[in-house]
């Protein structure tokens, strides 16, 4: 059955040696190296990797000193709540709000490593495939291909497949599965679940809908960062896109975000496992047509996600900065007012154009969580 999705899964046993040689021999290696492992020279790193044989060996002797060196040179704190969710001895998807390409699902994999729990296979955008090196990291990551764009003939058939494979891991295979709540990350503070992601997911399920879903276990997971990954370059996205304009990405635009999502200070950030999604309140779900099931699903996921989202002081500035208003000024102090301030307007000369629109934009992914967060109840 696996050969069915050799296109898609992570590598098995014996591409991961070949893959370390070519990773070993990579220009990039020694600047992956210092960064990684700065107490060891690259011939040593070079050891290591020869001596890796499965992704479960990639993910604890390179993967977790890489989020550990992260964690150690741009965050200030980093906490998980609800671990006493889970049986370590059954399978899910995890369904992630989705703020940074890299350090979402790594930071997650790294809870896991921490408290004895097995790391999930993750999805992996064939748009950031962009090169061997990156296949190789991504593939021998437990990382899996979601293939994007193509015809509409394309998109149904990736998606049937996608959906298969995702069933096929957690309900045969063994493994637990990641995945962002929609194609891309959020660039305005909006976290939204997409319902064609629950479409693709009910697909292989069968007529159904509540079985299929909760068969594959969903978990919400809401990660919150209290300086949010590559805001100033969302913030240029989200002003060239106004006006139903039409985004370009620059050729290395990907690589950027991710190097400065690694690199950028992060402040705090927490990760918070949330209920899973439970048979009953799926099965009570009312829908005569299968979108309003997804529709609804996305929403309980959503709801999931809004409430328990860690709200920082610099959310609750930004909204009060917006707004005009002093509504939240028992959560912050003039100290870590003056201090967002500074930073917003450092961050924003960075770039050309109206300065009160982009004054807004870079708001806006701060304070839009305190709205979802009205929205949704606490």
């Amino acid at each position: 059955m696996e050969t069915c999705f050799d296109d898609l899964r992570p590598y098995g046993q014996p591409e991961i040696a070949p893959a370390m040689r070519r990773i070993a021999d990579s220009e990039y290696l020694p600047a992956m190296a210092a960064f990684v492992f700065p107490e060891k020279t690259v011939g040593e790193v070079r050891h290591i990797l020869a001596d890796i044989r499965t992704t479960d060996e990639f993910q604890s002797r390179i993967m977790r000193h890489f989020i550990q060196e992260v964690i150690r040179r741009s965050v200030d704190s980093f906490v998980c709540d609800g671990l006493e969710h889970l049986d370590p001895d059954r399978r899910y998807l995890f369904i992630s709000n989705h703020r940074d390409i890299v350090l979402d699902s790594s930071l997650l994999q790294a809870v896991f490593h921490m408290h004895g729990f097995r790391t999930t296979e993750i999805t992996f955008g064939s748009n950031l495939m962009y090169s061997p090196l990156v296949v190789d990291i991504g593939k021998s990551n437990k990382m899996f291909t979601v293939f994007r764009g193509g015809s509409p003939r394309d998109f149904y058939r990736n998606s049937m497949h996608l959906s298969e494979y995702i069933r096929h891991t957690v309900t045969r295979k063994g493994e637990s599965v990641w995945t962002a709540q929609r194609n891309g990350r959020t660039k305005d503070g909006n976290d939204a679940t997409d319902q064609g992601l629950v479409k693709m997911l009910c697909m292989s399920g069968g007529s159904d809908l509540p079985r299929s879903i909760h068969e594959l276990h969903p978990v919400p997971v809401a990660i919150s960062y209290r300086i949010e990954p590559c805001d100033i370059l969302k913030t240029r996205e989200l002003y060239l896109s106004r006006g139903n304009r039409k985004y370009v990405k620059q050729p290395d635009e990907d690589l950027t975000s991710i190097l400065t999502g690694i690199m950028q200070p992060k402040g705090d950030i927490r990760i918070c496992i949330c209920d899973p999604l439970r048979e009953d309140e799926l099965r009570a779900i009312r829908y005569q047509y299968p979108n309003e099931f997804h529709k609804s699903v996305a929403s309980l996921i959503d709801r999931r996600i809004a409430c328990n989202y860690k709200l920082y002081a610099s959310n609750y500035i930004a909204h009060d900065l917006r707004s005009g208003r002093d509504t939240y000024a028992a959560h912050y102090t003039p100290e870590e007012k003056a201090r967002f301030l500074a930073r917003c307007e450092q961050m924003l000369r960075q770039i050309r154009g109206d300065g009160q629109v982009l004054r807004s934009i870079f708001l806006g992914i701060y304070a839009n969580s305190v709205d979802n967060r009205e929205k949704n109840g606490n």
